[in-house]
């Protein structure tokens, strides 16, 4: 038989920021089963219970759940099969029926990738659970088979659509007109349904069946320019979109300019009336700017985001949430609004923040273009170098934190002298003139991001441009 531990061990798929992610070539029959049954091993119940297990739309997932699948059986768990949905809504199901889930999908990543995501029954695995998989020395069978997948189980589709449809007042969408970007994103029938519910007309645009690698941190021009096209052509009032597994939201106002996640993740805490936002330190400095709330800043990852949650929760702090700069929203602990009530998810979520913006643009009685402008004027952008090798990227940022002349040769008279700088995940660093660049290595592909922070979008998004311009030589 064969060990999962040796196995995990020296393959190329490995724990990111966000569950286990790599090239499909690399996610063997063998690489696969290990991971669940490593999983279902070491952190999952007693043998009996349902595993709920869930996919998006890439062309890959089917035969991975399949596998997966297999490997549930052959652990001595029954399949709970939700079929393709966004990973809230499974994670949520999970938590509600008090058993664990395995959610396949890369997220946003490239269709020649995707991943695996672990949840406990009580929410996402932590750092220290990827550490004990991956210890795990479980056999695995001599020969391993893909599974037939069961009848899907549409209770958890159901269950997700209920959490919003029972916790927003009755249509308070009424009147909006709504251009939802259907692509390849697993909640395209689901936030269709929630959002008719709740009043709104909504058209669908873009649906395709070709994988879609939407990144909300880092959202591809031509995808700027659709939106703009579509505000333009349909006179919408706002555009909606997720990326592939709808942890993500993409939420364009009435001209069809996408807000930024970070803005997206203050404005729902404020209309969800939060008292306390765990974030990591890559979002928008607005967030205490704005004076409104106790806040915790993380390394970039929602497991970290969830860690800081919890610690404040035991330490008694109430109106709990978090979110990310890719607008992925988390709820730590029940929330009440207008006598209605909302249960902690402490996931990823697109669905909620968009909802909340749109609702608070009706309740003002404002476009949701005017929604942010009582907010401090802090502007972040944010975009990649793709194929940059993660060695290469632990190299420069080495260079840049410890040789005293580095940054200055990379940026010159860009921004001027940096007076602080952080690393608290990648390096971050502060310029007197009060603006902010950040470089970091995905966790997830071989890739460098950088971040900006200015007082105006344009001076942000002309950051990012030529740091990433200087790095691409």
């Amino acid at each position: 038989m064969n060990n999962s531990h040796d196995i995990l061990a020296s393959s190329s798929i490995q724990f990111g920021t966000s569950g286990a992610r790599g090239l499909v070539t690399d996610m063997t029959d063998e690489v696969c089963f290990a991971y669940t049954l490593a999983f279902l091993q070491s952190i999952a119940p007693p043998t009996g219970s349902r595993v709920a297990l869930g996919m998006d739309l890439r062309p890959s997932s089917p035969g991975i759940a399949g596998l997966c699948a297999a490997a549930i059986y052959y652990a001595g768990f029954e399949v709970d099969f939700c079929g393709i949905l966004p990973t809230p809504a499974l994670a949520y199901y999970a938590q509600e029926q008090i058993i664990p889930a395995i959610m396949i999908t890369g997220s946003h990543i490239p269709f020649d990738r995707n991943g695996i995501k672990f949840y406990r029954s009580s929410g996402e695995i932590t750092k220290q659970d990827e550490v004990d998989i991956i210890e795990t020395h479980a056999l695995l069978p001599e020969d391993i088979e893909v599974t037939s997948l069961p009848e899907i189980n549409r209770s958890a589709y159901q269950c997700y659509v209920e959490r919003y449809v029972q916790f927003f007042p009755q249509e308070p969408l009424a009147g909006l007109r709504l251009g939802f970007y259907e692509h390849s994103s697993a909640a395209r029938d689901m936030l269709t349904e929630v959002l008719q519910a709740l009043g709104a007309e909504v058209i669908s645009i873009g649906r395709t069946d070709t994988f879609v690698p939407i990144d909300t941190e880092a959202v591809s021009e031509q995808d700027a320019q659709k939106a703009r096209q579509w505000a333009q052509d349909y006179t919408f009032d706002a555009v909606l979109s997720t990326d592939g597994d709808a942890d993500r939201p993409l939420l364009g106002d009435e001209h069809g300019h996408w807000l930024r996640g970070d803005i997206l993740g203050i404005l729902c805490a404020q209309y969800l009336g939060a008292k306390t936002v765990v974030t990591p330190v890559s979002s928008n400095t607005a967030l205490e700017l704005c004076q409104r709330f106790k806040v915790m800043r993380t390394r970039i990852g929602s497991p970290y985001v969830i860690e800081g949650m919890a610690a404040l929760i035991e330490q008694g702090h109430q109106s709990v949430v978090g979110f990310e700069a890719n607008g992925g929203f988390l709820v730590g602990t029940e929330l009440e609004r207008q006598g209605r009530s909302l249960n902690p998810l402490p996931t990823r979520d697109a669905v909620l923040p968009m909802l909340a913006l749109l609702a608070m643009a009706k309740e003002r009685h404002i476009k949701l273009s005017e929604l942010s402008l009582d907010l401090p004027p802090r502007y972040t952008a944010s975009d990649r170098l793709t194929s940059f090798a993660t060695e290469k990227s632990r190299l420069l940022l080495n260079a840049l934190a410890t040789t005293p002349t580095a940054v200055h040769d990379l940026l010159g008279d860009l921004c001027g002298a940096a007076v602080k700088q952080d690393q608290t995940d990648g390096l971050r660093l502060f310029f007197g003139n009060g603006e902010i660049v950040h470089f970091r290595a995905s966790g997830n592909a071989p890739e460098l991001r950088c971040y900006a922070e200015a007082d105006t979008q344009v001076r942000a998004d002309d950051l990012v441009r030529a740091c990433l311009s200087r790095l691409n030589v």
